[in-house]
């Protein structure tokens, strides 16, 4: 933020938003109050100094602040402006739209060139495919970003991460499990592990990401091995003999049975979690839905209401209450729930259902108001009230 200010760029209350906006994007990660460059921010990045250089110049905000503080002072008019802007960059758009996808990526590999594919310790060609020594690396993209691929794709599938030591991404073998390698591999995903090579009879062969926590040059054959034959089975349940299974998903380590899920707290519970742990854990996790479906259970039944109607004390969000139909009526404070008889619950129902039928019945009176016409037909009856006078003045006469 501090350099952005020396820069000219924005105003200071544009940069908590400009940086939340970046984050929310994925174009940068926050670490330790760090904001580290992700592949997809890169990318971005790169694709916006070859196609929109101009737009993303230091001094191109800067300037155009200083023009529209001329704009709001009067000395310069907004619709000039506006024109000038928009002249040169729908001009860019219209360039930009017009090109291929393989053309954009080729100038994004060529000018990533030197970051992709620096030069190698053993002096060869840094763009040869590590995994199959025939195939071109060159930048792709997909839905999460930018990454490095062979161009004998789909025999070859040879991926890593744009960002990183290139170095560090090739295959490293951990071993071999009945007579198939196992390698430890980088993809656009992160770090896998993989038994043996994709062929046109096997064209997915077994695979299995890191889980989080898990550092690649810790990983050997063993933890390989445990990660690809996920998920385990740990045992059947002893009520219905459903096999109970143990694994790593999408939000993390769980134990499954049948339709439900538990997570886990570590990753390394997946493979030491016993049977009767698991069934534990299961069983909460059902309670806790039960409970979250179920409906509240009375604390006492009172009997029916004269009315009809069975009325109940339950407890709630708020205390203690009685319940007839839909009135609930709020049992006082410093009143045992346990000690509510009949005569005290009808009291409350009563003033309760009292007080809805007034705050009902308050619109009416409102609608009584309105017309004020009505009133003044009742002045008729002042002149049928003359002639009574008139017969009780002749008769005194």
């Amino acid at each position: 933020m501090k350099r952005m200010e020396e820069l000219g760029i924005g105003r200071p209350s544009t940069y908590a938003s400009v940086l939340s906006t970046i984050v929310d994007r994925e174009y940068v990660k926050k670490e330790k109050n760090r904001l580290l460059p992700e592949d997809k921010g890169r990318i971005v990045t790169i694709f916006l100094m070859n196609f929109f250089k101009r737009y993303v110049e230091y001094d191109f905000t800067a300037d155009l602040e200083e023009e529209l503080d001329d704009v709001s002072a009067g000395s310069r008019d907004y619709k000039d402006l506006l024109a000038r802007f928009w002249r040169d960059f729908s001009a860019a758009i219209s360039e930009t739209s017009e090109l291929r996808i393989t053309e954009v990526l080729d100038k994004l590999d060529e000018a990533l060139a030197p970051t992709l594919y620096p030069p190698r310790a053993d002096g060869t060609d840094p763009r040869s495919c590590p995994t199959c020594g025939a195939g071109r690396l060159h930048l792709k993209t997909s839905r999460t970003g930018g990454f490095v691929g062979c161009s004998n794709y789909p025999e070859c599938r040879y991926t890593r991460p744009i960002g990183g030591d290139p170095e560090e991404q090739g295959d490293r073998v951990l071993g071999e499990i009945d007579g198939v390698e196992v390698t430890l591999r980088s993809g656009r995903f992160g770090p896998y592990v993989q038994k043996g090579e994709a062929t046109t009879e096997v064209p997915k062969p077994p695979r299995a990401s890191l889980p989080k926590g898990w550092a690649p040059d810790a990983m050997d054959l063993e933890k390989a091995r445990q990660l690809l034959d996920l998920p385990r089975e740990i045992g059947p349940h002893p009520e219905d003999g459903q096999m109970i299974e143990a694994g790593i998903g999408r939000f993390g380590p769980y134990v499954k049975h049948g339709s439900t899920y538990a997570n886990l707290r570590e990753v390394d519970e997946v493979f030491t979690i016993g049977i009767n742990r698991a069934v534990d854990a299961i069983a909460q996790k059902a309670a806790r839905g039960a409970a979250r479906g179920a409906a509240a259970k009375p604390l006492k039944e009172l009997g029916d209401h004269p009315d009809g109607g069975a009325i109940q004390v339950l407890d709630g969000r708020y205390g203690p209450y009685v319940k007839w139909e839909k009135v609930n009526a709020t049992i006082p404070k410093g009143t045992d729930p346990e000690s509510v008889t009949m005569e005290q619950a009808l009291e409350w129902i009563t003033a309760k259902a009292g007080a809805k039928g007034k705050k009902k019945a308050a619109p009416k009176k409102a609608a009584a108001k309105a017309p004020a016409k009505k009133a003044a037909a009742k002045k008729p009856a002042a002149k049928k009230a003359a002639p009574k006078k008139a017969a009780a003045k002749k008769t005194a006469e």
